[in-house]
């Protein structure tokens, strides 16, 4: 008899305080959540993590960039380390190449009348780093109308129309006795600049005479 009055109770018991049913602990689905300093390592990790250059791929990529540049842009990466100069090839069929772009375009050969396909230094007249610093510095983009830009491609390029560099393909496109008119010329004008500037100085800041 005790014992069934217990059982009965004890449902009982569980609906007055439902409450207390309902504080049971949810139940988890999913994977736990990884703590925050597993996350946070594994963010500083790949913030530290060095970026790759030019210089870190490795030499089978560097073999695919070099097979797709033109003989100035290939000149100038086999000049950059010890590395790129055994890797790059500029041979025979890179010169070729230019020099056919160039009668196309109607610029400047290196040698019009014999060309020496040997070597690099006897290719450019024996300047290596007077070509690399042309193609640098945009000397031949816009040279005649309608050339555009020959380094980026563009119908126009804004290196070629800043003054510095007007400057410069005008003082490189004279010729030498030219250069030397036009020195003179300017030596010339300095008298004449000191005397005019003398005059100037006399009519304004020269004091009257002195009242009697």
């Amino acid at each position: 008899m005790i014992s069934w009055l217990l059982r009965l109770r004890r449902p009982a018991s569980t609906a007055e305080n439902p409450a207390q049913a309902d504080r049971s602990p949810p139940e988890k689905s999913g994977p736990d959540p990884a703590p925050p300093s597993a996350s946070n390592a594994s963010l500083t990790l790949s913030t530290n993590r060095p970026r790759p250059t030019l210089v870190t791929l490795p030499p089978e990529i560097h073999l695919l960039i070099a097979q797709y540049l033109i003989y100035p842009d290939a000149l100038s990466l086999k000049h950059t380390n010890r590395h790129f100069y055994r890797l790059v090839d500029t041979g025979v069929r890179l010169k070729v190449e230019w020099l056919m772009e160039r009668r196309l375009l109607h610029l400047e050969c290196p040698n019009d009348q014999r060309c020496d396909l040997g070597s690099d230094l006897r290719f450019c007249r024996g300047s290596v780093k007077l070509l690399m610093r042309r193609r640098r510095e945009h000397m031949e983009c816009e040279s005649r109308p309608g050339l555009g830009c020959l380094i980026y491609g563009t119908s126009t390029c804004p290196q070629a129309r800043k003054l510095k560099t007007r400057v410069k393909k005008w003082w490189r496109g004279t010729r030498a006795r030219d250069r030397t008119r036009w020195m003179l010329l300017l030596a010339s004008l300095v008298p004449l600049f000191i005397g005019w500037a003398w005059m100037v100085w006399v009519m304004v800041f020269r004091p009257g005479p002195l009242p009697q």
